[in-house]
C-alpha cells in the first residue's frame, strides 16, 4: 500500500485543524462574552446566529471536508441554507405586530 502524502502535507493538514479548532474555540469565548452584555432580544438573537453561522460554516468545511467537493455539494448546501433561511422568516411573516420575539 502506497501513500501519497508526504509529512509536509499531513503537517498542513494538522496546523489547518487546529486553526480551526483554535477559532471555534474563540468564537465559544465570544459567544459567551457577548451573552454578558445583555443585548435586547432580537439583537442577540441576531449575533448569535451570526457566529452560529460562522462556526458552522467553520465545521462543516473543514471538518466534514465540504470545502473541497463538487459544485453540486455546493448547490444542495446553498438550497439548504435558503430553506433555512425561509423557515426563519416565516414567524416575521406570520406575525402582525412586528414583534416576533418576545
Amino acid at each position: 500500500m502506497t501513500s501519497d502524502h508526504t509529512a509536509a502535507d499531513i503537517d498542513k493538514h494538522v496546523r489547518v485543524y487546529i486553526t480551526v479548532f483554535v477559532t471555534l474555540m474563540a468564537l465559544t469565548i465570544v459567544t459567551v462574552t457577548v451573552s454578558r452584555f445583555h443585548l435586547p432580544v432580537p439583537m442577540a438573537v441576531t449575533v448569535a446566529m451570526i457566529i452560529a453561522t460562522v462556526k458552522g460554516s467553520l465545521v462543516a468545511c473543514y471538518f466534514m471536508h465540504l470545502i473541497s467537493e463538487k459544485k453540486l455539494i455546493y448547490a444542495v448546501l446553498g438550497l439548504t441554507a435558503v430553506f433555512f433561511v425561509a423557515l426563519l422568516a416565516l414567524p416575521v411573516v406570520t406575525v402582525h405586530d412586528g414583534y416576533w420575539i418576545r
